[in-house]
């Protein structure tokens, strides 16, 4: 979550056990399933720090074709996970699935929950909005269950409750974000090939926000630019709009720089930046086909790295 600022604001709206994962008696057709897409942060300005301590941004989203999965059976409320990064899904994680659930609860007279299972693909604390994405997945699929208008106001409530990258998430669709995450103004952008490198090293968002040393009621005013469409002037664009966050986490993890080199290393890259927080890099392509072929080269020079071609748009 970018804007989180606050000490002490990670409380729990429900305390709930992680539960192993079985399949129902009715088999799966029952459940409902989401994607849970990467959040990429194609640019990512800091505006300063408001009174309420949450972080004031400017940030051009956009979201991958990799992602976590969630799913959800009618029945009592609880979670599972399972997938490749499941170990990774500490407390913070887990729960952001069930901080969403609760709060859409507070809003939703008599709603519908049930069991989620979340297949976590995405390393955590990787600045790719893992948790955010899952929590607004639940949104989602609650609403689904509930029958919820796709204009009714609480989903997106419960999202902005539940951290400052839910409601982007929970949109899902290329977006001029603002505020602390609040402000979303749908964008329209050119499809390109990715790569999301992760070292699996861990970034806190808390303490790359600590190194900005931005005091609070420090805000300077701007006025978000929209990005071009076009391909070329969209990069052209990016490159003049910095990722403020990159120059803190190298602080806190030197390997990050290592990681801009093997993707600056590699034949096509369009443009090489930080996404988030960290620690996840992240290379534009002009198509999947080129992205495919860097990540080879990648994950061949690092064996031990987190490497993902897809898309993004």
């Amino acid at each position: 979550m970018l804007a989180r600022a606050r000490a002490g604001s990670h409380k729990r709206v429900m305390s709930l056990s992680v539960q192993p994962f079985s399949r129902s008696p009715s088999g799966s057709a029952a459940a409902l399933r989401e994607r849970a897409p990467a959040k990429v942060n194609l640019s990512l300005r800091v505006l300063g720090r408001r009174a309420d301590g949450y972080h004031e941004l400017v940030s051009l989203v956009a979201f991958a074709g990799a992602g976590d999965r969630l799913s959800l059976e009618p029945g009592p409320l609880s979670l599972a996970v399972s997938g490749p990064n499941a170990a990774q899904a500490g407390a913070e994680a887990d729960n952001l699935v069930l901080r969403a659930a609760s709060a859409l609860a507070a809003r939703v007279p008599d709603l519908a929950m049930g069991r989620f299972h979340l297949v976590k693909h995405l390393p955590v604390a990787a600045g790719l909005g893992g948790g955010s994405a899952d929590a607004a997945a639940a949104l989602r699929l609650l609403a689904r269950l509930n029958g919820l208008a796709p204009d009714d106001p609480r989903p997106r409530e419960a999202a902005l409750e539940a951290g400052s990258d839910v409601p982007a998430c929970l949109a899902s669709v290329a977006c001029l974000m603002t505020g602390r995450g609040e402000g979303i103004a749908p964008v329209v952008l050119p499809r390109f090939g990715l790569v999301l490198v992760n070292p699996r090293v861990p970034v806190s968002t808390a303490e790359v926000f600590r190194l900005l040393a931005l005091q609070p009621g420090e805000v300077r005013a701007s006025v978000p630019a929209s990005p071009p469409a076009d391909r070329s002037a969209l990069l052209t664009f990016l490159r003049g709009e910095p990722n403020d966050l990159e120059a803190p986490a190298q602080r806190l993890a030197p390997v990050l720089a290592e990681v801009a080199a093997a993707l600056e290393a590699t034949p096509g890259h369009r443009l090489v930046r930080m996404s988030g927080s960290g620690a996840t890099m992240f290379a534009l392509y002009d198509d999947c086909r080129a992205a495919a072929r860097a990540a080879k080269l990648v994950k061949a020079a690092h064996p031990g790295w987190w490497v993902k071609p897809t898309v993004l748009g």
